[in-house]
Order: structure tokens, then sequence, then C-alpha cells
């Protein structure tokens, strides 16, 4: 079992930046792809970036490339999620999660077997 914690959330102007984290409680991230995904009111849960267990191969919706990074660093077991140039539109929980296999883009909710319980961002107009 894993179990995920995030972390960075907060209210930003638009434009402004953010910067989400992602750990592990009690396991290793590092045998695992990550993902992270957002889910905005009365909206389905959607994909929004994903990385492979080395790190070397990254996944972007559309909507946010240019503007979001997913990086990783095992040494330290975390995930993080750097969120630049953000709009109105981003606003959403936005989660981490695990899945395997760790090489295969993965951006479908149920290929990925742990989340965390989600951080809310806001990007004011």
């Amino acid at each position: 079992q894993v179990q995920l914690v995030e972390s960075g959330g907060g209210l930003v102007q638009a434009g402004g930046s953010l910067r989400l984290s992602c750990a592990p409680s009690g396991r290793t991230l590092n045998n695992y792809a990550m993902g992270w995904f957002r889910q905005a009111p009365g909206k389905a849960r959607e994909f929004v970036a994903w990385i492979n267990f080395i790190g070397l191969s990254t996944y972007y919706t559309e909507s946010v490339k240019g503007r979001f990074t997913i990086f990783r660093d095992n040494a330290k077991n975390t995930v993080t999620l750097q969120m630049n140039s953000l709009t109105p539109e981003d606003t959403a929980v936005y989660y981490c999660a695990a899945t395997t296999p760790r090489f295969t883009v993965a951006t479908m909710s149920n290929e990925y077997a742990y989340w965390g319980q989600g951080t809310q961002v806001t990007a004011s107009s």
C-alpha cells in the first residue's frame, strides 16, 4: 500500500505560479510512474501530467504544455508539478497518483492504483 500526500496548493492571481509536491508515507516512489490529475467543480477528473519511474520521460495534456513541468527526485522520494502562467481554467483540486507499468504513458485514472487526498489550486482573474 502506498499513501500519497500532496502539498503546495493555494490561491494565486492569474499569471502566477504554484509548485505542488507529492510524497509517499512509508514507501518509496522509485518503482512507480507518477501522474497528476485535477478535478474542477462539476467536472470529471482529468489527466494533467505523467512521468516515468526514472524521470527521463514526461507527458502532458495539451492545455498545460509549455506552462506545467513534472519532475521527480528519487533520492528525496518526491514528485513535483511546477505550474506557471496559471489561469482561472486551471482552478481545481489536484491529485497525485502512482501507477505501474513504469514506462508506458498512463492518462486514464483507472490505470493508477494509489492516490493522494488532493490539494486545492485556485487562480483568480
